[in-house]
């Protein structure tokens, strides 16, 4: 990983003024993403929003990323999205709403759950709303001993949307989700982590540090057998038995055709450490 979100490499051309709020650069096989508008606690822009959804597509399919980390600059991860002028923005047309939250924050959340690399979150301050969600469908989270989540709907008379009533009760069960999104309180990190939806809560100052090594451990490892690992974890919890082990067959199937599980088996057989290269 570079040393700060700045080591992004410019392209040819006028600089595009989303990378100055969408920070971005890959080094040694590890994506960073960073939101970076902290004077709004990092709240999403339409245009942070499809910034970050082509981020990680394009992740999925370039063979010199192998692991992704989304962090933010600031006190805020993510305050949830930039509600500005939605107020007065005019007449509503019946499935307006409907259209905006499935074309919007569900494609956002939908580009973390389907990315074909593990996405890794620090969580550096305060992820409320759709932050929270964000930071919730990654594939392992980290936080900050300062952060805090809040299912921040409820406080506005709303609906959680953003893949919420989705995700919160596979994580923690039902009882437990309803109880964050009927009240709304704030769940310290250290909270969060006892719940099961942080893996590990560190000290401010180690964050990076500890999302750095976390990425290096899965860009080093068989990036294909983790991507596949991926999809049958997130798609366990609405099949069936019978259905889950077909997919866990065929997966094994897919997966012993690449390089990378050759090589691990190669490596057992001569008692050698793995040489993966995400093939």
């Amino acid at each position: 990983m570079p040393s700060s979100p700045e080591d992004t490499t410019e392209s040819a051309g006028s600089p595009d003024p989303l990378d100055s709020l969408v920070l971005h650069a890959t080094d040694n096989g590890v994506l960073l993403i960073t939101l970076n508008r902290p004077e709004a606690m990092n709240a999403l822009t339409r245009d942070q929003r499809e910034r970050v959804i082509s981020l990680l597509f394009e992740a999925s399919a370039d063979p010199a990323v192998r692991a992704v980390v989304l962090t933010a600059t600031g006190r805020g991860f993510c305050a949830g999205a930039d509600l500005r002028g939605a107020a007065t923005s005019g007449e509503r047309v019946p499935g307006d709403v409907a259209r905006t939250i499935r074309l919007g924050a569900q494609r956002l959340i939908g580009a973390v759950l389907d990315c074909e690399k593990p996405v890794v979150a620090a969580v550096n301050g305060t992820a409320a709303g759709l932050g929270a969600h964000l930071a919730f469908a990654c594939d392992l989270v980290l936080a900050a001993e300062s952060a805090k989540f809040i299912e921040v709907f409820v406080r506005r008379g709303l609906v959680p949307d953003a893949g919420g009533a989705y995700l919160l009760p596979r994580l923690i069960g039902p009882q437990r989700a309803k109880e964050l999104m009927f009240f709304g309180d704030s769940l310290p990190a250290t909270e969060a982590e006892r719940l099961g939806l942080v893996n590990r809560v560190v000290p401010d100052g180690e964050l990076a540090k500890t999302a750095q090594g976390w990425a290096r451990r899965l860009a080093d490892g068989p990036t294909r057998a983790i991507a596949l690992t991926k999809q049958l974890v997130n798609a366990s919890l609405d099949a069936d038995r019978t259905t889950a082990f077909a997919a866990e067959a065929a997966a094994q199937e897919i997966n012993m055709t690449t390089r990378d599980a050759n090589e691990g088996v190669a490596a057992f057989v001569e008692r050698r450490a793995p040489e993966y290269r995400g093939l």
